[in-house]
């Protein structure tokens, strides 16, 4: 969906309606080095009144700093309740970098977004990044190297969201291996065994994870409801006396 207000009023509302901001990426993983960009992510409440307009808000803003980007809070809970691996990482950044009280409700609901229906999305990622690398490969005679290390480390988390219910995103003990990949020092065929490896946890994972079929939706779309009416009620027109009982 377009920025349909324009960039300027996208702008406008990460700098004025963030309640929750982050970095990710490499510095969030545990797996930055001195050349690791940092990538900002957030997440900001459109006022309500803006959704009562032909032109609606825009789901999603790129910038205003660089490696930024940011989704309004409807698109953020729709997309975390679908499993998406970007926007549930999100909310597990140890560096978090702005939160108001909003945004600790939203952190308060991490646990509802968590579901089975994270398998079929984080392997649905992981496969299109496979499938990307094999064509660097056919084309150029290798893969990019910071995208494999980045398919596995994703393939870690599945693995150990399904086993444990609870999804972390530092690379911990796989941290050097990872970092090998990066380099170059791992051969495809090698990365493509530990690929290989990774599923078939997954699979024994998935057959007795902890997590739920389905996430709380009720629960995300009570507390969204919540946010829309709080920010809708400043707007609301004052009440006009009734004539009957004025003196």
């Amino acid at each position: 969906m377009r920025d349909s207000l324009g960039d300027d009023v996208g702008h406008e509302l990460v700098r004025d309606h963030t309640v929750y901001a982050c970095v990710m990426g490499s510095r969030a993983f545990g797996l930055a080095t001195d050349a690791s960009d940092t990538d900002r992510r957030g997440v900001f409440v459109a006022p309500t009144p803006l959704f009562w307009r032909l032109d609606k808000p825009p789901t999603h803003v790129t910038g205003p700093r660089d490696e930024q980007f940011s989704w309004e809070l409807e698109r953020f809970c729709v997309l975390a309740l679908r499993g998406n691996p970007n926007v549930l990482e999100c909310l597990h950044s140890p560096i978090v970098e702005h939160v108001d009280a909003t945004g600790r409700e939203l952190l308060d609901l991490r646990g509802a977004f968590l579901s089975r229906r994270a398998e079929a999305s984080f392997r649905g990622y992981a496969a299109q990044q496979l499938g990307k690398l094999e064509a660097d490969l056919r084309t150029h005679g290798r893969p990019r190297w910071k995208h494999a290390m980045h398919l596995l480390r994703l393939l870690l988390s599945c693995r150990d969201l399904l086993r444990t219910g609870r999804l972390g995103i530092d690379a911990g003990e796989h941290r050097d291996r990872l970092l090998a990949v990066k380099r170059g020092e791992l051969g495809w065929d090698e990365i493509r065994a530990w690929t290989r490896t990774l599923h078939e946890e997954i699979d024994a994972a998935s057959s007795r994870t902890p997590l739920p079929p389905e996430p709380d939706r009720t629960r995300v779309e009570d507390f969204l409801i919540r946010v829309r009416g709080t920010s809708a009620a400043p707007a609301l027109p004052p009440l006009v006396p009734d004539a009957s009982h004025s003196s």
